[in-house]
C-alpha cells in the first residue's frame, strides 16, 4: 500500500474516492498477523475495526466524517475502552473487562479514528524494556534480539512496523519517548495534565501523562489537539486553551529559537558515544541555521532520577492498594482469611518489578522514613521544577539525549534493576518537572538502531515543540 506523508497527504486520497479506509483496516490487520512474532497486539479488534472502517468510509462520502477519518489507531494496555478487556499486562487483572471509556480513546472516537487492538506494555506501566509484561516482551522490528523499549514497546512497535498509524501509551518516567528512541519513531508526552488521565490506569498519578507515538509531527500534532482539553471526570486536568495545532505548524517556519542544551548529559561516560555524535551533529546544525545555541550545567542533574523513583514508587504504593482480589481481577484460590486473601492473591498477581516498586513505595511512606525520604523528595522535586523554568526565562528549548544507549539485547538488565532503571536517566527530568518533552528520530548507530534526540519546552508549549521539531528534522 502507498505510504502517505501524514494524515492530511492520506485524507487527498482518502476524500477523492482513491483509497478507502477499509482497504487501510486490512492492510494493517495483514501486517499484524504477519508480524506476530513481534508480540505487539494482546486483542485485535477485527470485526469492529471493519465495521467502523465501514462507518467512515461512508460518512466520507456524505461530507460528515470527523477530522481523525482514516487514522488508524492501538492502545496501550493501560487505556480503558468500554466492553473490552484491560489488563495492564497483569495477571491481577485477568478477565476484566472496562465499564466505560477513557476520556481520550473516546475523543478519538468521535471523530472517526478507528481503533485496531490492545497493546502489549510493562506490566502497570512499570519497567524500561517491555519485558516485565505478563504476556512476555515485544520484540524491536529492526532486530528481534533486541528490546523495544518500555514501557509502551507494543505502542511504539506498532507504530514502527506499519501495524498502525498512531498509537496511544502512557508516560510517567519517559515510557513514550524511550521506545520511541528505540524504534525510531516519534514520541510526545505533553504537559501535564494537557489531556485527562480520566480512564488511565494510575501508576504515579503526578507523573503519568497520556502519550503519542507517531511517524510525523502533523499526526502528533491533530491527534494531540484532539485528546485534549477540559473534562468534567478530572479534576486535574488543565483549562488552558487547546491550540490548532496542526493548522498552525507552518506559522513561526522561518523564527530563529534560543536553544540550550545540558553539557553533563552529553558528556556522561554512560552516553552511548554515537548518541554523543549524533546529538553535536544536529547542535551544529543548528547553530549554522542561525539558531541561538548554549551550553549550560544543570547542578540538579544528579538528583532527578531518585527524586522521581521515590515519588513514583510512593505513588504507586497507594495507586496499586485497589488490586486486592476483592471487586474485579484474579483472586487466590489458597486463601483461608481476608489477610492470606490480599496477601495471596497480590503475590500471584503482581510481577517481581510491580512487587519491588510497591515495595520500595511502601518503604518510603513508612512513618519512620517518610520525611527523610518521601518529603525531602518532595522538595527536590520543587527545585527542580523551578531550576528548569529558570532556564526556560531565557531559552525556548532543551535539548538532551532520550537515551543513554540504543536499544539493549533482551536480557541484557534483566538482573540488574539498577541497570534497567538507568535507562530512565535522561527521560525522567520532564515528567519530574511536569513540562512536554519529545523524541525524535536522530540517525542510527554502526548496527543500524536507531537514535533519539530528546527536546523539552516550557509548560503548554507543544506548538513551539512541534515546530522546532520540524526544523530539526528537515537539518541538513
Amino acid at each position: 500500500m502507498k505510504t502517505y506523508a501524514n494524515l492530511k497527504d492520506l485524507q487527498l486520497s482518502l476524500f477523492n474516492g482513491s483509497l478507502s479506509c477499509t482497504s487501510r483496516v486490512n492492510n494493517f490487520l495483514a501486517n499484524i498477523d504477519k508480524k506476530k512474532h513481534l508480540n505487539v497486539f494482546l486483542d485485535v479488534y477485527e470485526k469492529e475495526a471493519k465495521e467502523k472502517a465501514l462507518q467512515v468510509d461512508s460518512k466520507i462520502k456524505n461530507g460528515t466524517a470527523g477530522k481523525l477519518a482514516g487514522l488508524v489507531v492501538g492502545l496501550k494496555d493501560v487505556l480503558s475502552y468500554e466492553n473490552h478487556p484491560l489488563q495492564a499486562c497483569s495477571k491481577i487483572l485477568k478477565g476484566y473487562v472496562c465499564q466505560y471509556t477513557a476520556t481520550a480513546v473516546q475523543r478519538l472516537l468521535d471523530q472517526d479514528a478507528i481503533i485496531i487492538g490492545r497493546q502489549n506494555c510493562d506490566e502497570f506501566a512499570m519497567g524500561s524494556s517491555n519485558e516485565n509484561s505478563a504476556f512476555g516482551p515485544v520484540l524491536n522490528d529492526i532486530d528481534n534480539t533486541r528490546v523495544a523499549g518500555g514501557s509502551s514497546g507494543g505502542s511504539a512497535v506498532a507504530v514502527m512496523a506499519d501495524l498502525c498509524d498512531i498509537s496511544i501509551g502512557s508516560d510517567t518516567g519517559g515510557s513514550v519517548r524511550q521506545p520511541a528512541a528505540f524504534c525510531g519513531v516519534i514520541g510526545l508526552k505533553p504537559t501535564y495534565s494537557r489531556i485527562s488521565r480520566y480512564g488511565l490506569i494510575a501508576y504515579g498519578s503526578s507523573f503519568d501523562c497520556i502519550g503519542i507515538f507517531s511517524k510525523n509531527i502533523y499526526d502528533a500534532a491533530i491527534v494531540l489537539e484532539t485528546m485534549s482539553g477540559q473534562d468534567e471526570y478530572d479534576s486535574t486536568v488543565s483549562t488552558q486553551p487547546v491550540p490548532a495545532y496542526s493548522s498552525e505548524l507552518n506559522s513561526s517556519a522561518n523564527k530563529k529559537y534560543r536553544v540550550a542544551y545540558m553539557r553533563d548529559t552529553l558528556e556522561s561516560d554512560a552516553l552511548q558515544p554515537e548518541i554523543k555524535e549524533s546529538i553535536y551533529k544536529k547542535i551544529d546544525q543548528l547553530k549554522s541555521s542561525g539558531h541561538s545555541v548554549e551550553a549550560i550545567d544543570f547542578p540538579l542533574n544528579e538528583y532527578v532520577l531518585p527524586t522521581y523513583y521515590i515519588l513514583a514508587t510512593a505513588e504507586a504504593s497507594s495507586n496499586l492498594s485497589r488490586f486486592d482480589g476483592v471487586r474485579y481481577g484474579h483472586r487466590s484460590a489458597v486463601a483461608h482469611d481476608f489477610t492470606s486473601l490480599y496477601k495471596k492473591t497480590r503475590s500471584e498477581g503482581f510481577g517481581k518489578e510491580v512487587q519491588r516498586r510497591i515495595m520500595l513505595g511502601t518503604f518510603v511512606l513508612s512513618a519512620r522514613y517518610y520525611d527523610a525520604y518521601y518529603t525531602k523528595a518532595q522538595k527536590v522535586r520543587r527545585l527542580i521544577r523551578d531550576g528548569i523554568k529558570v532556564i526556560f526565562a531565557n531559552h525556548d528549548f532543551i535539548i538532551l539525549p532520550t537515551t543513554p544507549t540504543t536499544a539493549f539485547k533482551l536480557g541484557e538488565h534483566a538482573n540488574n534493576p539498577i541497570e534497567m532503571y538507568l535507562a530512565d536517566l535522561y527521560s525522567v527530568q520532564a515528567n519530574v518537572a511536569g513540562v512536554p518533552g519529545i523524541s525524535i528520530p536522530c540517525g542510527k548507530d554502526a548496527k543500524g538502531l536507531p537514535i533519539g534526540i530528546q527536546i523539552m519546552a516550557d509548560d503548554f508549549e507543544e506548538l513551539k515543540l512541534f515546530q522546532f521539531s520540524e526544523i530539526i528534522q528537515n537539518l541538513e
